[in-house]
């Protein structure tokens, strides 16, 4: 199921690394970053989402959930109690860590690609991005790693809300809380349906209920229900979506679209 919540609107440094580009964006130029917006919970299909559309466009590709993972794997690897807002406050401000365009994580020079999608990590996560010094930091460098390119496709919980709310497009994915549950099961080994289904409803309830930058369904977001849709028609339906955006701004919203058939 697809909606709108409205119309489709048209400081620290950080070195992430870059996806490199399938090619040239169909998007064209513009003077400020052209920002795909995918925001949702997890096991909704977002990471998948947009690192087929990035390679569509020709965009590069950004998780900002790692960006997260990566202060909360270093949190735990100092010893600091990720409910401790003031000390890991002070580590993210000098914290240094790169997220390849291969999915690599780097971070204070140890490769820790696996260890942030651990099972220590995920329990604390939500604690170190409800830190409102951390959310800034990371909401700066973002900003920048996409003024730097020209745009992308970035995913997380307050892409569109936040970060980004003029971005060109921005996408609410969600699921049935079951299809959610059964997707990540299979995604994370030793780990049974209803462990996990238990895991996701505690991660909403703390991303969804957290005073700085909760995950809402951002204003003028176009909301779609992944439930019964393949990745390929998800692509296919906010590839579809851009295309009508761009024409909207163009002016051109009476030209055809190869997608209109």
């Amino acid at each position: 199921m697809v909606g709108h919540a409205g119309s489709i609107p048209s400081g620290g440094s950080c070195s992430e690394g870059v996806l490199t580009p399938a090619g040239t964006s169909v998007l064209g130029v513009s003077d400020s970053p052209l920002v795909i917006a995918i925001d949702g919970p997890a096991g909704s299909g977002k990471s998948t989402v947009a690192k087929l559309l990035a390679q569509a466009l020709g965009l590069e590709y950004l998780d900002t959930g790692a960006m997260y993972r990566s202060v909360t794997f270093a949190t735990l690897a100092r010893g600091i109690d990720p409910d401790d807002v003031d000390d890991v406050a002070a580590l993210v401000k000098d914290l240094d860590f790169t997220i390849d365009g291969d999915g690599t994580v780097i971070v204070d020079g140890v490769d820790a690609t696996t260890q942030i999608r651990g099972p220590e990590v995920t329990r604390a996560v939500s604690s170190v991005a409800a830190n409102p010094a951390v959310r800034a930091e990371l909401v700066s460098r973002q900003r920048e790693w996409a003024h730097r390119r020209g745009g992308g496709v970035l995913e997380g919980r307050d892409i569109g809300s936040v970060v980004f709310p003029d971005a060109r497009l921005k996408v609410y994915l969600n699921a049935r809380p079951e299809v959610r549950a059964a997707r990540r099961a299979g995604e994370v080994q030793d780990l049974d349906y209803d462990t996990v289904a238990a895991d996701l409803a505690r991660r909403d309830a703390l991303d969804s209920g957290r005073q700085h930058d909760p995950l809402v369904l951002a204003d003028g977001a176009l909301d779609v229900d992944t439930s019964d849709l393949s990745i390929t028609e998800v692509v296919a339906l906010l590839a579809r979506e851009i295309e009508r955006a761009e024409r909207t701004v163009s002016g051109d919203s009476d030209t055809p679209s190869l997608s209109d058939g």
